[in-house]
């Protein structure tokens, strides 16, 4: 039941539009803008850097916000369990960012989202993750190729930590956490299906944080 509560309230934090509430400000609907998708990059080539940043930080933090709330309400009942809840929680989030009912489901990828849930988890997987997507984003300027081994490199290090003793719980609790987190990497993956398809083929859309002179 416990986790049940713990995925509803991270979907309702995860209706938190930032694109779709920033670019309402700003006149514009972002889902008929550019890609379409409801989230950072397309925010980025849309509106720019500044709206870029915004709707990482927006998207990231409500994450963030809503595993402390879980931590506050159910850490104490449940001590053993904190991580393997703050990864239903985020799911939630997720869910209800991609899937936001009053956007007709329509939302966003997630990769912003999990951010919060890495930033939640463990200082050295938010260090290897900024890592791991700003030298591939440099290095190849492809955001949907940085994204996908941020999370290829968040399922290795969540399981170097929890089988490490990291997360403090018994390997039950840890294969669950590990299933909820292939089962978030499958849906990044199935998000960003024809992201790959491009990049494989060679014509994904490069990204750049500046304009080129």
């Amino acid at each position: 039941m416990v986790r049940l509560i713990c995925i509803l309230i991270g979907y309702v934090f995860g209706l938190f539009q930032t694109s779709y509430l920033y670019g309402k400000l700003h006149g514009i609907d972002i889902r008929k803008c550019g890609s379409g998708n409801a989230g950072t990059t397309n925010m980025l080539r849309t509106l720019g850097t500044k709206a870029g940043a915004i709707t990482l930080l927006g998207d990231a933090f409500k994450c963030v916000l809503a595993v402390a709330l879980v931590r506050l309400l159910f850490g104490g009942r449940y001590p053993e369990q904190v991580a393997l809840l703050a990864i239903y929680t985020a799911a939630g989030v997720i869910l209800g960012h991609n899937f936001p009912f009053y956007m007709n489901f329509k939302g966003g990828k997630g990769i912003a989202a999990t951010a919060g849930l890495i930033l939640s988890m463990s200082p050295l997987m938010t260090l290897l993750g900024i890592l791991t997507f700003g030298l591939t984003v440099a290095l190849t300027h492809y955001v949907s190729l940085g994204s996908l081994l941020v999370y290829i490199g968040f399922l290795i290090e969540l399981v170097a930590l929890g089988q490490s003793g990291t997360f403090g719980m018994t390997q039950r609790y840890l294969n669950e956490m590990y299933a909820v987190a292939v089962c978030l990497a499958a849906l990044a993956f199935f998000m960003h299906r024809e992201n790959i398809v491009r990049l494989l083929h060679g014509t994904e859309r490069k990204t750049y944080l500046f304009k080129k002179k």
